[in-house]
């Protein structure tokens, strides 16, 4: 990674060694921050789990496990198809590349029409946060806990609301980079912006990888 070709050598930068160090830097700072916008989230979800966790079991049996399955396996495929990107293009092989980032995409958007057909569950049952929820199934007091269903489905759709929001940037990045790849801007030579999407990718993947237990297998 050290000899990046010339015309990607920006001026800004005392050398392109340099230049490849800082975009990494980059990349990881802004995923220490992604990190830690989840992570508030995460410690809301504990100490709520914690206050109502009848509420929290309950409304879990109310998931579709087997679509969060299924969307947890498209995901970790997608990183495969993702880290084989950045193998081919290590090896310039560009055609390989379109068609591992492409499958990447197709991945995603298969998530995001699985989570589409879930939320348009929800709504239709009425299974939505706080004062939105009308959903009738969960009873008003379980083993002598007043239930707060809205509690949990606001948790829900915050989590993994904002994990859609990511999976869809995802989406749009890597878009550009199959158009860019195609127009021959990348090479085993010059490969930084694959390579730092990828680690971007793979923390969209690690965080849903959490989510699906704390939010489907709740037991």
């Amino acid at each position: 990674m050290s000899s990046h070709s010339k015309p990607y050598h920006q001026h800004h930068f005392a050398s392109k060694e340099q230049q490849y160090e800082a975009a990494k830097f980059g990349m990881w700072a802004f995923l220490v921050t992604e990190i830690l916008t989840f992570a508030g989230l995460f410690c809301a979800y504990a100490l709520l789990r914690y206050q109502f966790p009848e509420t929290f079991f309950a409304c879990s049996q109310l998931l579709n496990t087997q679509l969060g399955l299924i969307n947890t396996i498209v995901l970790i495929t997608s990183s495969l198809t993702m880290a084989l990107a950045i193998y081919f293009i290590q090896n310039d092989d560009r055609k390989k590349t379109i068609i591992m980032l492409s499958l990447t995409v197709l991945f995603a958007i298969a998530f995001m029409v699985i989570k589409y057909f879930e939320y348009s569950h929800k709504f239709h049952t009425g299974e939505l946060p706080a004062k939105f929820y009308t959903y009738t199934g969960i009873p008003e007091y379980i083993n002598g806990e007043n239930t707060n269903p809205g509690l949990y489905f606001s948790v829900y759709f915050m989590m993994t609301g904002l994990h859609g929001i990511h999976v869809i940037g995802g989406i749009v990045v890597i878009g550009f980079l199959i158009l860019n790849t195609y127009r021959g801007k990348y090479s085993s030579k010059y490969y930084t912006h694959i390579e730092v999407t990828g680690l971007f990718w793979h923390l969209v993947d690690l965080i849903w990888i959490f989510l699906f237990p704390l939010l489907y297998l709740i037991g």
